[in-house]
C-alpha cells in the first residue's frame, strides 16, 4: 500500500523541492499545531459546524500555514485561489474578485488565500472589505507580522486570527522522518549532528526539509558529526525584524529582564538581539534609559555604567564593544531597583499641566529693577547658606498650590540615605513653621 507521503508519479518530479512534494494531504497531518486541529482545535470545531469564516493565519515561516489554506479549501468545498501580496496589484485582485462572481454564479464558492497579506497598503486592504461581507469570497490571508500592526482594523473585524507556533523538535523530526520516507534512505548523521540539524532550522520547517533535501541529495557521504554538519550546511538567521514585532518584543524582554534583576536572561536577551542584527547603539540607548527609568538614585552609578558602555562600543566597534554592553546589562540586572523618581516626574508633570500659570512666590523672584523691588520681588528671601543648618526651609510652591509631595524614595540602595536627607529637611521645615507635605 502507498503510505500518505509516498510520491506519485507527478510527485516523484525531482524538480519540484521536496517541501512541496511532502505537503500533507490532510489537516490532521500538519505538524506542530495541534493546538488548532486538535480535538477541541477552532479549526475543527470550524469544520464539525461545516462554518469556514474568513481567517487570519498569523505565524512564523515553515509553520504550514499554506497547507492549512489549501486543505480547509479542500474540506468545505471551495476553488482555492492563492496570491502573494509581494507579486500582486489591485488589477490582480479584481481578477480575483470577478472570477469569484463567476464561480458563486455557477455554485462554486472560492477560498482566495493571500500569502504576506501585511505587505498591501491600507487602500488596498479595504477593497476586500465588499467582497468578505457579501461572502463573495472566504478570505484566508497568511502573516508574519503582528495583525494588530499590519492590518485594518475593519479588515480584522471581519476575519477570525488564529496564531500558529513555530515547530518544536518533535516536529522537525518527525518532518526529517518523512523526508527520508520519501527518498528512501536515512540522513548520515550522528545523533548529536542530527540535533544540530533541527536547532538550525530555527522552528521552520520548510527549512528543516530543505537541509534534509541537501544532505539526503549525496548518497556516498560519510556519517557527519555537528562540526562537519555545521561546515557542510547553513544555519538559519534567528527571526528578527529590526523594523517589526520581534524587534519591540526581544528589547521588552531585556528591559523587563533587567527589571526582573535576572542577569542571566537579560545576557541571553541581548545575545539574541546582537545576533539578529539590531543596532548596538539602539540597545545602548535603552540601557541608558532603563538606568534612569527603573534604577534611578537608589544607584546614581547606573547612569554611568550605561553611557560608558555607549562610549566604550562607539571606541571599540563590535565584537570588542558588545562586551561593554553586556557589563552594563549584568551592572544594571544586580543593581537595587528603584522608579521613585521616574513617578514622581510623571506626578509632577501632571501638576504642572492642571496649574497652568501661577507664578513662583515673590520671595524667590530676583528684583533685577525698582519696578519689580516695589512690587514686593525677593522680600523676605532667605539665603540658605547663612543659615546655621544650610537650610532655610522656605516654600519654594506657588502660594496658590499647597506643598506636593512627589518624590518618595525607597529603601533601596542609595535612596536610603536620599530618604534620610528629605527626612531631616521635613523636620527642619516644620520648626521653620512652612507647610509640611501630608
Amino acid at each position: 500500500m502507498r503510505t500518505l507521503f509516498e510520491a506519485t508519479a507527478p510527485e516523484a518530479d525531482a524538480s519540484r523541492p521536496l517541501a512541496d512534494r511532502l505537503r500533507p494531504r490532510q489537516l490532521g497531518d500538519v505538524l506542530g499545531q495541534e493546538h488548532l486541529i486538535g480535538p477541541e482545535g477552532p479549526l475543527t470545531r470550524m469544520l464539525a459546524a461545516r462554518h469556514l469564516p474568513s481567517l487570519i493565519l498569523w505565524g512564523p515561516p515553515g509553520t504550514g500555514k499554506t497547507t492549512i489554506a489549501r486543505l480547509l479549501a479542500e474540506r468545505v468545498g471551495l476553488h482555492f485561489e492563492q496570491l502573494s501580496a509581494v507579486f500582486s496589484g489591485v488589477a490582480d485582485l479584481r481578477k480575483a474578485f470577478e472570477a469569484a462572481r463567476k464561480r458563486r454564479r455557477d455554485g462554486v464558492g472560492m477560498l482566495l488565500f493571500v500569502d504576506e497579506i501585511h505587505r498591501f497598503n491600507r487602500a488596498q486592504q479595504d477593497g476586500f472589505l465588499p467582497y468578505v461581507e457579501d461572502g463573495t469570497v472566504t478570505l484566508v490571508g497568511a502573516t508574519t507580522e503582528n495583525p494588530s500592526f499590519e492590518l485594518n482594523g475593519a479588515l480584522l473585524s471581519r476575519c477570525h486570527v488564529l496564531v500558529l507556533k513555530r515547530l518544536e523538535d518533535p516536529a522537525l523530526e518527525a518532518l526529517l522522518r518523512r523526508a527520508e520516507q520519501a527518498i528512501g534512505r536515512k540522513l548520515a548523521l550522528s545523533d548529536e549532528a542530527r540535533a544540530a540539524l533541527r536547532a538550525m532550522a530555527d522552528g521552520d520547517g520548510r527549512f528543516v526539509i530543505n537541509l534534509a533535501e541537501d544532505l539526503l541529495g549525496d548518497p556516498d557521504q560519510d556519517v557527519l558529526d555537528t562540526a562537519r554538519l555545521s561546515a557542510r550546511v547553513q544555519r538559519r538567521a534567528p527571526l528578527y525584524d529590526k523594523a517589526q514585532e520581534g524587534h519591540y518584543n526581544l528589547i521588552s524582554a531585556l528591559h523587563k529582564s533587567l527589571r526582573g534583576s535576572d542577569a542571566d536572561a537579560a545576557l541571553y536577551w541581548l545575545a539574541r538581539m546582537l545576533a539578529g542584527g539590531e543596532q548596538p547603539l539602539y540597545i545602548a540607548r535603552r540601557l541608558v534609559r532603563f538606568a534612569v527609568e527603573d534604577v534611578g538614585l537608589a544607584d546614581p552609578e547606573a547612569v554611568h555604567q550605561a553611557l560608558a558602555a555607549k562610549e566604550v562600543y562607539d571606541f571599540l566597534g563590535s565584537p570588542e564593544g558588545e562586551l561593554a554592553l553586556a557589563q552594563a546589562v549584568v551592572y544594571l540586572a544586580t543593581a537595587p531597583k528603584s522608579n521613585a523618581l521616574y513617578v514622581a516626574f510623571g506626578e509632577a508633570g501632571r501638576s504642572a499641566r492642571e496649574t497652568g500659570s501661577l507664578m513662583p512666590p515673590l520671595h524667590i523672584l530676583n528684583a533685577t529693577t525698582r519696578l519689580m523691588r516695589d512690587l514686593g520681588y525677593a522680600k523676605g528671601y532667605r539665603y540658605d547658606h547663612d543659615t546655621e543648618e544650610g537650610f532655610s526651609g522656605q516654600n519654594y510652591f506657588p502660594e496658590d498650590l499647597p506643598r506636593q509631595a512627589f518624590y518618595r524614595p525607597g529603601e533601596r540602595g542609595f535612596e536610603r540615605e536620599v530618604a534620610k536627607r528629605l527626612a531631616y529637611w521635613s523636620r527642619l521645615r516644620q520648626r521653620a513653621g512652612s507647610e509640611d507635605p501630608a
